[in-house]
């Protein structure tokens, strides 16, 4: 439908007037309705000219294509979060520890790598099924968020393993040293705690699972960038493995 004035939307971009243009130009504005709502419009812009060929205006005509732009926010969401927890995954992972790595060249601190795995996780998913072990990881993955700063990332690596990065800590290996065991510990308190899982069966009543599950944590130090991601991850795996 073409905009007019009456239309009973408004731009909520704050973009500042795009420039005079003699073409035909298409962009997307977010709009919002009188109700609340907000839409994305695709506008095209053409510029009308009068018998001198000066431009006098500009018609535009616009489409919504807000459901286009979710279908698109949501396959930028599958592409780096993990669908059952929405943590991010080994992709987005790899990216928040190169962050992680930049930022502690430029302030001088450590930072640190801890590497999950759940040690009683396979019982559970034998004796009730795979509804009750993905219970069991969104919980996990909630638990987790709960022990870290907002600053620290949180990942689901794969099956029953996460890594948790953790950044800006000491500008001493001692003193990260420290606060990295006590996040571990910390985690691994948290994680121990009974679960109590919910699980809904084909006749529409709930089945509720009590389990108790442990961790093994390993982790590893990085520093400005002394070593590679792929080497701090497989310190911390390797950690993990000799804790477990």
């Amino acid at each position: 439908a073409a905009l007019r004035e009456k239309l009973p939307l408004h731009r909520t971009d704050n973009r500042t007037p795009e420039p005079a243009h003699a073409e035909p130009l298409t962009f997307e504005v977010q709009l919002q309705c009188k109700d609340g709502s907000r839409i994305w419009m695709e506008i095209l812009s053409t510029p009308e000219r009068d018998h001198k060929g000066r431009i006098v205006g500009y018609r535009r005509i616009g489409r919504n294509i807000t459901e286009r732009r979710e279908m698109q926010d949501r396959v930028r969401e599958l592409a780096f979060h993990d669908a059952l927890t929405g943590l991010p995954n080994r992709r987005l992972l790899s990216d928040r520890l190169a962050q992680a790595v930049a930022q502690s060249k430029r302030s001088g601190t450590y930072g640190a790598v801890l590497f999950l795995d759940l040690d009683n996780f396979k019982p559970l998913n034998d004796e009730h099924g795979h509804a009750a072990g993905d219970l069991l990881l969104i919980e996990v993955a909630d638990r987790l968020h709960d022990c870290v700063r907002e600053i620290d990332t949180v990942a689901r690596f794969g099956g029953d393993e996460f890594v948790v990065v953790l950044g800006a800590l000491k500008t001493t290996r001692e003193g990260s040293l420290a606060l990295a065991n006590n996040v571990a510990e910390k985690i691994s308190a948290v994680l121990s705690r009974p679960y109590h899982l919910a699980v809904r069966q084909h006749d529409g009543t709930e089945n509720v699972i009590a389990h108790s599950c442990t961790s093994s944590i390993g982790g590893a130090l990085f520093f400005d960038n002394e070593a590679r991601q792929e080497e701090v991850l497989k310190r911390a795996d390797s950690a993990m493995y000799r804790a477990k």
